[in-house]
Parts: structure tokens; sequence; C-alpha cells
């Protein structure tokens, strides 16, 4: 039996996506899996292809 492949992010979401923070766009940080808000300072995870779009699962930009 294989394993499924994992699903990806689809980057055309980003056109629907906005940082929940601060209502600015977001950008798509392919190597780490992350949605990234400039203006919030935070990253998004993704998690099998699905942005976890909650604050308190962003990690803090340095």
């Amino acid at each position: 039996m294989t394993t499924p492949a994992p699903r990806l992010f689809d980057p055309r979401m980003l056109e629907a996506l906005v940082c929940p923070q601060t209502q600015t766009t977001l950008t798509y940080d392919r190597e780490r899996g992350e949605l990234i808000s400039r203006a919030a300072g935070l990253a998004f995870p993704i998690r099998d292809g699905i942005p976890v779009m909650l604050v308190d699962e962003a990690r803090k930009l340095d």
C-alpha cells in the first residue's frame, strides 16, 4: 500500500486570503510552508495544504 502524496498549497488562494489581524495581503514562503504578513510581522503555517489563519498559531517574524 502506498502513501498518498501530501497536498500542496495552491498559491492562487492568495487572491482570496488576507491577514486576519491587519486585513492586508499575504505572501507565500514556499521553503517554510508559511503565509507571511509583513504588516503584522507574522507567519501563518500551512498544514496539509491548508493555511492556518489563526493569530495564536502564527510565528512572529524576526
